[in-house]
């Protein structure tokens, strides 16, 4: 169903193709492998419909099983939650490892990165504010990052976290408030978390 649907998606869209096309959640026992669904992406990108295919909310056995469907390199991105309070670098090691790139969503942890006094004491040394900190944490790991907004000026005050370059002992500080945090998890599409 991936090729109709992406087809009717690009349809709405008004365009021939999309720049990226993503599994969401492994879903591992739905019915569907995942060297079916990889197989699916594959077929997707081979007609033009879709320039890269990517994984997303892949742990380490799901992201294996999906590099034997298609090979590490077709495999531009995983799309996983990571923030100061959860930093997975046991996946993120792996990826890496793999050269899979890193797309990191939910950086600011549904908001609370940006309460937390470490996160606040960095920005205030660096004239920034808690958000910046955490998605300039998140790009300096090599992430491509994706933080969400309805308001135009956090998404502008966003945009100068590219800017902004943290310290080696800024990044130790942010290292140690990890907590396996995790805020998305939902019943039934969740695999083993690495």
């Amino acid at each position: 169903k991936l090729v109709p649907s992406l087809k009717e998606s690009l349809a709405k869209l008004r365009t021939d193709y999309v720049d990226l096309t993503l599994i969401h959640w492994p879903a591992p026992g739905n019915g569907v492998s995942v060297a079916e669904f990889m197989a699916a992406l594959a077929d997707a990108r081979e007609q033009g419909l879709t320039r890269q295919i990517g994984i997303s909310n892949f742990p380490i056995a799901e992201t294996r099983e999906a590099i034997a469907a298609v090979g590490k390199d077709a495999i531009a991105t995983n799309q996983i939650e990571l923030s100061p309070y959860l930093q997975s670098p046991t996946l993120v090691s792996f990826l890496q490892e793999q050269g899979i790139h890193i797309t990191s969503y939910m950086t600011l942890a549904y908001g609370k990165v940006l309460k937390d006094p470490v996160i606040g004491q960095i920005a205030q040394r660096h004239n920034a504010t808690p958000a910046q900190v955490a998605l300039a944490w998140a790009l300096q790991r090599g992430f491509a990052v994706i933080p969400s907004s309805t308001k135009r000026d956090n998404l502008a005050s966003n945009l100068l976290a590219r800017d902004l370059r943290l310290t080696e002992d800024d990044m130790a500080q942010i290292a140690a408030l990890d907590r396996n945090g995790r805020e998305v998890s939902p019943d039934g599409l969740a695999a083993a978390w690495d």
